[in-house]
């Protein structure tokens, strides 16, 4: 929403109007008050407290060992540090599948404890009644569809959805979530022109990860697109940033001063 930057605050209602003025969205990842602030400060649209901490902070294989125990302190940390992004809060896996009941006992946490401003779920079809039940509530909710990291293990690993027959499925999860009333919807993992047609086909914002450029906005890990993220990439990620080796370079030359004896010197002492 670069057009929008003077924006005091970005609500669920400026992704609409972006949509259909034709304005991208910007999304980033962040799970603590420090990279919050930057990316707010940058003009990011809206910072995704997303269950992948469980890979990038918390050091699971996955994102389904998450808790909501887990997430909600850094849902706290990235909303209390903004003042103009979006902050949309990732319910794991096991905090919304047994129904529209837990799923809005989970998005209560989410909003009274962590000041966020939405929620995001995964599934199309399967999750529609527990979004439906959310937004009834007043809690808005971002949709996610695709390729949803929760359910690796039914995938079979990170496989793109969409392909062949699948478009069919992802175009019906899409019109499930806009039906249900998720003011947007990301997809993964799916087919550039697939992602085109979902784009045109419903009325929401689409965010791509994984989807091409024919979508209303992107988002990325943040640990990924600064290249903080060791081992390979996925395909769709562009590295804007070394700061993984930045910072070894810079642990290393901490580590050599320090056994020279050269650090601290006495620019770095009290009289």
């Amino acid at each position: 929403m670069s057009e929008q930057s003077a924006l005091k605050r970005v609500r669920k209602r400026h992704f609409q109007q972006a949509k259909e003025n034709g304005i991208p969205i910007t999304g980033l990842t962040s799970y603590d008050a420090l990279t919050a602030a930057i990316f707010d400060e940058a003009g990011i649209d809206f910072l995704l407290v997303g269950d992948s901490a469980g890979n990038v902070v918390l050091g699971y294989d996955s994102t389904v060992p998450v808790t909501v125990d887990e997430l909600i302190p850094m849902a706290r940390a990235v909303a209390g540090a903004v003042s103009r992004a979006l902050v949309v809060a990732d319910m794991p896996f096991g905090s919304y599948e047994l129904g529209p009941d837990q799923a809005l006992q989970t998005a209560f946490r989410f909003m009274k404890e962590t000041g966020a401003h939405a929620v995001k779920l995964e599934g199309g079809e399967r999750s529609e009644e527990q979004i439906r039940r959310v937004v009834e509530a007043g809690i808005p909710v971002m949709a996610h569809i695709g390729f949803t990291p929760q359910s690796e293990h039914q995938f079979g690993g990170h496989v793109v959805q969409g392909r062949g027959e699948g478009a069919e499925q992802v175009l019906a999860d899409a019109l499930a979530v806009e039906r249900a009333g998720a003011f947007a919807v990301v997809l993964e993992m799916v087919p550039s022109e697939v992602a085109k047609r979902v784009t045109e086909a419903i009325a929401i914002p689409t965010i791509g990860i994984g989807a091409g450029p024919h979508v209303s906005g992107q988002i990325l890990v943040w640990t990924d697109f600064a290249g903080l993220t060791g081992g390979r990439y996925p395909k769709f990620v562009k590295k804007f940033a070394d700061l993984r080796g930045q910072l070894l370079d810079a642990a290393r030359e901490y580590r050599d001063e320090v056994t020279g004896g050269t650090y601290p010197g006495p620019e770095h002492q009290y009289e």
